[in-house]
Parts: structure tokens; sequence; C-alpha cells
């Protein structure tokens, strides 16, 4: 049960940034908005005729800091889905296939795509100084987003890393000690595990 909801939120996170990842609307104006892989422009007034572009290569991206953030955002995101791929082959595996479900891996995983889409997070501020954010943003600098608005894309993958982060907390085992014994707690499965104490 507990491995099924870790799986369905280690899931619900990954749909969650691959949302963020593709969406335009990290910056807007009032004729254009633009994402790490993808922008769109409409004319002024008629928001619903817009006409979409996506960056489908390295090499297209305006500028070489743009080109390591989208690299760090896409690793996060590909480290969370194999997370979650594991998760759900462990939620609906066999019991007997892995007796120490959702330990270890799962959490390292999450926690390194945490990490690393923060960087990601973190770096693509500075690809505001790019020739295409300046056109876009007017004005624009490394962290100064100029006329731009932030939309609501940037703001998705912010939450995604934070929640990411939690869920990679919450997986990790815990250890106590009662009465000179270590005892292995799993979230995942309904055993305790005692471990021999040791003779410091």
């Amino acid at each position: 049960m507990v491995g099924g909801v870790w799986a369905a939120l280690g899931l619900s996170l990954t749909g969650l940034l691959a949302l963020s990842l593709i969406s335009p609307a990290w910056l807007q104006t009032s004729t254009f908005s633009f994402g790490v892989l993808t922008y769109c422009s409409w004319p002024p007034g008629d928001s619903w005729n817009q006409s979409c572009t996506t960056f489908w290569s390295l090499e297209d991206m305006p500028d070489a800091t743009w080109r390591v953030s989208a690299s760090m955002l896409l690793g996060g995101w590909l480290l969370l889905a194999s997370s979650a791929v594991l998760l759900l082959s462990w939620a609906f595996g066999p019991r007997g296939l892995c007796p120490r479900r959702g330990s270890g891996l799962a959490p390292g995983m999450q926690a390194a795509a945490a990490i690393i889409t923060t960087v990601g997070l973190l770096v693509f501020p500075v690809s505001l100084a790019s020739p295409f954010a300046k056109e876009a943003c007017k004005s624009s600098s490394v962290y100064h987003r100029g006329q731009c608005q932030l939309g609501w894309g940037y703001v998705t993958a912010i939450l995604h890393t934070i929640l990411a982060g939690l869920l990679s907390l919450i997986g990790w085992p815990r250890m106590t000690k009662v009465q000179g014994r270590a005892i292995f707690f799993s979230s995942d499965t309904e055993r305790i595990i005692l471990m021999p104490e040791t003779i410091k």
C-alpha cells in the first residue's frame, strides 16, 4: 500500500515536471512567451492565435547557459522518471522479488533528480542575457527578467523540485535503537529487521 502511494507520487511528479518543461510559459510578455524548450508568439490582443516553436536540439538553443540549463533539467527529469518506473515495479511486483522494497536506490535517484533540477533552474536565469531573451524581454540581463512576467511553467518546475526533495526524504530508511539492538524500519514493508549490536 505504502509502496503504491509512493510510486503514484513519483509518477505524478514526473508528469508535472514534463508538463513544465514543455510549457512555453516560463517568462512572457503581452505577445510572446518562452520556456526552456518551447517559445510562442501571437498578434497583440489575440492570444488564441499562437505560433509555437520547439528547440529540438541543443544547437537550436540561444546560448550555452540555455543548453546547460536544458541538459540539467532533462537529466533531472530522466532520473525522476527512472525512479518512478523502479517504484512502480516494486509496488506491483512479487513481494519476494526484492526484500527491501523502496529503500536505497529510489530515494537516492529522487534526491539526485531534485538536486540536478535545482541546478538547472538556477542556471536558466543566466540565459536572460542572451540576444534571444533580450529581444523578447526588452533589456533583460542575468537574473533580471526585464519586461517579461514570470509564468506558471517556471513556478511549477520550482514546486516540483521542492516536492521531489521531500519525497526523497520520506523514502530514506530510518534506523533506531531499542534495548541495545539496532532495528531497521522500512516504510514499504511490514517487516522489522533486527541487526546485531556492534561493539565499540
